[in-house]
């Protein structure tokens, strides 16, 4: 038989109230995927040769409002001086010490629905990179 495991919304929440609390305070890194590496494969494989573009800060309270396992992020704090100059397309999020990391996802423009859409993904060294909507983040009910 298959398995089909659920979860209540009040275990979504619960779960989304945890994985938010992880990021209060937290570092959201865009990278770029030079020398074809890309994205990692799981959020604890390191990074290797991928270019840290930009560096933005979760609010203290990294989400707005959590309700049935949907997290909405607050604003974050841009990056007002850019790290280096290349197109995104991945991002890792870590805890406050700026180490742990916790989420890792796809960066692109909204019409390609990656996990974090930007107006361009054409970063330029010392230009402001900021995030004004971020998107809502559904925990797996099933």
């Amino acid at each position: 038989m298959a398995d089909t495991t659920k979860i209540s919304n009040a275990a979504a929440t619960a779960e989304a109230n945890a994985f938010a609390d992880l990021l209060n305070n937290g570092y959201l890194r865009i990278y770029d995927s030079t020398g074809g590496t890309g994205q990692p494969a799981t959020v604890d494989t390191a990074i290797g040769s991928q270019v840290l573009l930009a560096e933005l800060r979760f609010a203290a309270t990294s989400e707005s409002d959590i309700t049935n396992g949907v997290i909405t992020f607050a604003a974050l704090t841009a990056d007002t001086d850019a790290n280096a100059t290349g197109t995104a397309t991945w991002f890792r999020a870590f805890s406050s010490d700026g180490t742990s990391a916790i989420w890792d996802g796809s960066v692109g423009l909204a019409a390609a629905s990656p996990t974090l859409a930007l107006n361009t993904t054409s970063i330029v060294e010392h230009a402001e990179v900021s995030i004004t909507t971020p998107r809502s983040f559904t925990v797996n009910k099933g």
